[in-house]
């Protein structure tokens, strides 16, 4: 067995009832190459696993040389906050619906992974941002996020006051329905569809995308990855703040929220034949004729 790998977890979308088959599919097709194959416990407790090592995300991190995760870009997020401390590289096999993070196809990922597996790959590395909340000088949340750190109103009907500086140098005080921070990769997701510009992911950038300001003169920005983001609350009914739609606070009148880079990456692997262009057109249905 002539690759740069040797131990291969297998992460998958443990709440979708189809993914046991292919799931299980993979894990037979890597142990007949030759690999030592482990399953994460959240997975393994939802499929017929009687013969694989199952661990910790955490045990994974330090064990495996590659983890392969089927699902979806959820899924792939999800994993990539989990294990980016680790440096563990991620190929994703989709079973979602867009698949820009999870793009190998489940019908080709056979004749794919014999390529990737020999070392026919490229590397891509994914900028994470870092959220914390602080209240009267303590800090009460703190989380990662892939794609975006969102502050926005919750079931409030009025908008939301709010100041925003970076790097301490105050850029301007917003009322709106709320404010986007995105990553490159987050550019391609919630900051899209308020009308914000897609980031190459090769970009060491991130976007602030205001979500419905009421001055129409508001309009996205672009900074640099070595900013730090600093907001202040003005008005606190129903405001919360989420990290990749996955960690959730409720926010007070005053509270200060500080959104930097996070000094680590994630390290996706793409086959040789990948392209981001290509994937725009193809989830973004992109030179389609009407």
């Amino acid at each position: 067995m002539n690759s740069p790998f040797s131990t291969i977890a297998l992460i998958g979308k443990h709440q979708n009832p189809e993914i046991a088959v292919p799931f299980l599919s993979l894990a037979e097709y890597l142990e007949r190459k030759g690999y030592q194959v482990v399953l994460d416990y959240l997975t393994a407790s939802n499929i017929r696993n009687g013969k694989y090592t199952v661990l910790s995300l955490e045990e994974i991190g330090v064990q495996a040389d590659l983890a392969i995760v089927m699902g979806g870009d959820g899924t792939m997020l999800n994993i990539a906050r989990m294990l980016v401390s680790y440096d563990v590289p991620l190929i994703g096999i989709n079973l979602g619906r867009l698949g820009f993070l999870t793009d190998l196809s489940l019908d080709t990922m056979f004749e794919t992974l014999d390529d990737m597996l020999a070392g026919c790959y490229t590397t891509e590395r994914r900028m994470l941002l870092a959220a914390e909340v602080v209240r009267d000088g303590v800090r009460v949340f703190k989380s990662l996020a892939c794609n975006d750190v969102v502050i926005y109103r919750g079931v409030s009907s009025g908008m939301i006051e709010f100041e925003v500086s970076v790097n301490q140098e105050y850029v301007n005080t917003l009322r709106a329905d709320g404010l986007i921070i995105a990553t490159p990769t987050g550019s391609t997701a919630y900051a899209l569809s308020s009308g914000g510009p897609i980031l190459h992911p090769g970009l060491d950038l991130i976007a602030l995308v205001p979500i419905c300001p009421h001055t129409l003169s508001n309009r996205p920005i672009v900074i640099g990855s070595d900013s730090s983001v600093q907001i202040r609350l003005y008005s606190s009914a129903n405001v919360r703040i989420n990290c990749d739609s996955h960690a959730y606070f409720d926010l007070e009148q005053t509270d200060d929220m500080v959104v930097q880079r996070f000094p680590k990456t994630v390290r996706l692997l793409h086959a040789i034949h990948h392209s981001y262009y290509r994937t725009l057109r193809e989830k973004l249905g992109w030179s389609e004729l009407p």
